[in-house]
């Protein structure tokens, strides 16, 4: 976003109107029209870094924008308000605010804009992790087939191809590699609720190298999301299914399935599954992105 900001303002200047690039959130606010709301999206994604401005101060500077009694940021409707007038008007002090710990940093990069660029949430938990016997992805590239490992990861996709028989394989990711995970199906059914909402796992199983792709079996999965409260003191909201995942409402209704016959509700269970099957059906599956969940209205 930031460097969309400055590529507006390049452009603006090219066409002659002699606007210099932005320098502060109210010259932005004040050139764009933007909201207040919109900028705070914007402060929240880190956007205003590129201007000098850390995530934090941002925050405080677009909060202060539109304020009927600072006559410096108040719009010209307000210009000649007597409120934009008085003595005190803008006598609000300077600030220092303390600096973001770089985990919350990354706590917060993944919750507004689903990735980091600053580091991995594993390796502020390595220490830990190690002495757990949890080794990294990459070593994964070292051991032989057949040999037992123990590796972790944020959970980046899951998936449960129709062709697969019920197999689940999960793709998850330390500050070193990815790796991939089979869960066979009866495995699945004891670990189902780790394996669709656990957003960061520690993995068990034997190491299976085919053709150059290295799988871990697993036979142990244990969820870790809740060490992810160390990154910051406010906790996280990494969100727990991604973008990828075949399975983001894995919420079945038991007793409509069995109210009608085998065939459709099994038709049903798949499209509450993947909700992406109803789109190709040219049906509503509720709940889901094609058809969103409305609450009903209160009634008068």
């Amino acid at each position: 976003m930031g460097a969309l900001l400055k590529k507006k303002a390049t452009r603006e200047s090219a066409c002659g109107e002699g606007k210099k690039a932005y320098d502060s959130a109210r010259d932005v606010w004040l050139r764009t029209g933007l909201s207040p709301r919109v900028l705070e999206r914007l402060a929240d994604a880190d956007t205003f870094n590129s201007l000098g401005l850390p995530r934090r101060d941002a925050l405080w500077a677009v909060k202060a924008l539109g304020r009927v009694g600072d006559s410096e940021d108040n719009l010209p409707l307000f210009a000649q308000s007597s409120i934009a007038h008085t003595p005190n008007a803008n006598s609000e002090p300077d600030v220092a605010l303390p600096p973001m710990p770089l985990g919350e940093e990354v706590v917060n990069d993944y919750r507004f804009l689903r990735l980091s660029l600053r580091a991995h949430p594993a390796q502020f938990l390595r220490a830990d992790l190690t002495q757990r016997g949890i080794v990294r992805n990459e070593t994964l590239r070292t051991i032989a087939t057949g040999k037992r490992v123990k590796i972790s990861g944020l959970v980046t996709c899951r998936q449960r191809p129709g062709s697969a028989k019920g197999v689940v394989f999960m793709t998850i990711e330390d500050e070193s590699a990815v790796a991939n995970v089979i869960v066979w199906p009866k495995f699945f059914e004891r670990v189902r609720p780790v394996v669709l909402g656990a957003r960061f796992v520690a993995v068990s199983g034997r190491v299976q190298s085919e053709s150059g792709v290295i799988h871990v079996v697993a036979d142990q999965l244990e969820d870790l999301t809740h060490w992810l409260a160390q990154l910051a003191d406010h906790g996280t909201d990494i969100e727990g299914l991604a973008r990828a995942d075949e399975v983001r409402r894995p919420i079945e209704d038991h007793r409509e399935a069995r109210s009608l016959g085998g065939r459709q509700s099994r038709l049903i269970q798949l499209m509450r599954e993947m909700p992406e099957l109803a789109g190709d059906l040219d049906v509503t599956a509720r709940g889901s992105a094609h058809a969103p969940t409305r609450k009903a209205a209160p009634s008068a």
